[in-house]
């Protein structure tokens, strides 16, 4: 993994450097955007719970959004005063289901797009075991599990999900919003029973009332799911969104939900 030189990441609220994923994308450059909290600059000694974040193009600036509209999560950790810091990378945008390939942990095969390699998790052993221990590096972060957290929509979160049942060693807590359940789910279910959790587990999990309309077979799906996932002890905290639909501006309106659940009875962020 390259990084650029510290000496060219400018100070900012949320400061933006490339890096580079040789497992993945070999020289390919990609963003990374890095939430402060307010606190950061002027209470030197303090540390910080981290909350990861997939398609991190998506998360704080609309001029950089796949589709113009970013989650919104600078106004919000903004308006709240929320300690805490936000790491998020910029997904694979490569037209050869690039993303796909790169938010699953499963192989599956779809109609309109063939066959998707997974290589999710190729994905997170590097999140784990390279650009955590560099966000560890360069920020006052607090480092283990009960203070590092992960999030993500659609295909990531799927790969929240799939963090939280299989890299629980490294996150405690989790939310999935509108995660991409519908990809292997047989596989997805027997990962679910295979896990091994403590259990201090913590997920939020949820999906849009349109996205799930007229769609029967994906609202037994979801409805499986947390079953299984409450069956595994897991704290889940699980809602159909009323006129939810499957875009930023919706998971945007579902920040204090999340967020809500991902610091209940937090402490030290």
């Amino acid at each position: 993994m390259c990084f650029l030189p510290e000496s060219t990441v400018q100070k900012a609220m949320v400061q933006k450097w490339k890096i580079t994923i040789p497992e993945l994308t070999g020289d390919e450059e990609r963003g990374v955007y890095v939430y402060l909290p307010e606190a950061y600059d002027y209470e030197p000694d303090r540390r910080y719970g981290v909350l990861y974040m997939f398609d991190g193009h998506n998360v704080f600036f609309d001029s950089d959004a796949t589709y113009g509209k970013c989650w919104g999560m600078k106004e919000y950790m903004d308006r709240t005063g929320t300690q805490l810091i936000i790491a998020a990378v910029e997904c694979n945008h490569d037209p050869d289901n690039g993303r796909l390939k790169e938010y699953t942990p499963f192989p599956f095969q779809e109609a309109s797009i063939g066959r998707v390699e997974a290589k999710g998790r190729f994905t997170m052993e590097w999140m784990v075991h390279t650009f955590k221990k560099e966000i560890d590096r360069r920020y006052r972060t607090l480092p283990d599990r009960e203070h590092t957290f992960i999030a993500g929509s659609s295909m990531g979160g799927l790969m929240s999900l799939y963090a939280l049942l299989e890299y629980n060693a490294y996150f405690s807590r989790a939310a999935a919003l509108s995660p991409s359940l519908w990809v292997a789910p047989d596989s997805l279910a027997q990962m679910i029973r295979n896990a091994q959790l403590p259990s201090d587990c913590v997920l939020y999990m949820d999906y849009g009332e349109k996205e799930l309309s007229g769609r029967k077979a994906m609202l037994n799906t979801f409805a499986r799911v947390t079953a299984k996932l409450q069956k595994k002890g897991i704290l889940l905290e699980s809602r159909i969104v009323p006129g939810g639909t499957h875009c930023e501006a919706s998971w945007e309106r579902q920040i204090p939900f999340f967020m809500n659940t991902l610091l209940y009875q937090q402490t030290r962020v």
